[in-house]
């Protein structure tokens, strides 16, 4: 696949910048999504995967599966800790299990009715349920590539980076950051150069308003997992917090724990439009991922 944005689509997005334009990326991918092809996938939606009434997955299965059990992909949805729903992100089901992925959206606990570490906690919680599940539909528990994007991505980086929260057995093939927060007192303590609210209505809704929990809860600052195969992206017009924190979490991982990550800038994209660009004639991000999916399982 082409991993070049569309030139119409590209100059709308260098028209919107990297500020919070969210409603406007949405109208923009709206007409590409609507043409989303969904044949070739069986759809099994609202699976209770614990007792919360957040605790809601959707599976995308390719059909027919094939004889081979196929790679899985889960993906967490963004919403800056406090909104968000798996059926924001069904082009990610669709997409990929046309490609042959079996395709997991799951819903998590929000803030502030659920604080730090409801995230990672929630992350290890699909596991397990993908442990006893998978082989009913088809899927190998071995081939799991975790998914987060922004909110999504700092849950997954805390589940998979910090051995804490990982049970006997645990076993990913890989793991995709896309553009997450993963150094909360970062935040608290930039929130000027960051153009961040004060107080945070979403940091602080999750992380609480104490800079002690800030430090409990900066991930860059506690990893201790073994490496795997892990992607780290920013967008090009991503907020800048995003982008400063991605560098981070990359020179952290490389220069003091012997990861390689790949590190992606993707071209042309904000925040926002790269998850919307997944599923239309936007391939620029779901390329890259699918030959990174492949490839790790």
């Amino acid at each position: 696949m082409s991993s070049t944005v569309p030139d119409t689509i590209a100059a709308r997005l260098r028209e919107l910048g990297p500020g919070f334009n969210l409603p406007d990326v949405q109208a923009l991918y709206k007409p590409l999504l609507a043409a989303q092809p969904r044949d070739g996938v069986t759809l099994l939606a609202d699976q209770a995967y614990g007792d919360h009434e957040r605790h809601r997955l959707d599976v995308y299965l390719p059909d027919p599966l094939p004889s081979v059990a196929p790679p899985v992909l889960v993906a967490f949805h963004g919403g800056g800790f406090i909104r968000g729903d798996k059926r924001q992100r069904a082009n990610f089901g669709w997409h990929f299990a046309r490609q042959g992925v079996i395709t997991v959206l799951p819903n998590y606990r929000l803030a502030p009715e659920s604080r730090w570490p409801s995230g990672p906690e929630d992350v290890v919680a699909v596991w397990h349920w993908l442990q006893d599940r998978l082989p009913a539909l088809g899927g190998d528990p071995s081939r799991i590539v975790l998914l987060g994007e922004s909110a999504g991505a700092a849950h997954v980086a805390a589940a998979t980076l910090l051995r804490r929260w990982q049970p006997p057995g645990w076993r990913i093939a890989g793991a995709a950051l896309l553009s997450g927060p993963y150094n909360a007192r970062l935040e608290g303590l930039a929130r000027t150069q960051f153009g961040i609210a004060t107080p945070d209505p979403r940091n602080e809704a999750y992380f609480g308003p104490d800079p002690a929990a800030w430090d409990a809860a900066s991930l860059v600052d506690h990893v201790n997992a073994p490496p795997f195969p892990l992607w780290i992206s920013m967008a090009e017009r991503d907020l800048l917090q995003m982008q400063a924190q991605a560098g981070e979490l990359f020179a952290r991982l490389v220069s003091r724990h012997g990861y390689a990550p790949e590190l992606r800038l993707l071209r042309e994209h904000n925040h926002f439009s790269q998850g919307y660009s997944v599923g239309t004639t936007d391939t620029s991000v779901a390329g890259p991922l699918l030959d990174f999916i492949r490839r790790v399982t």
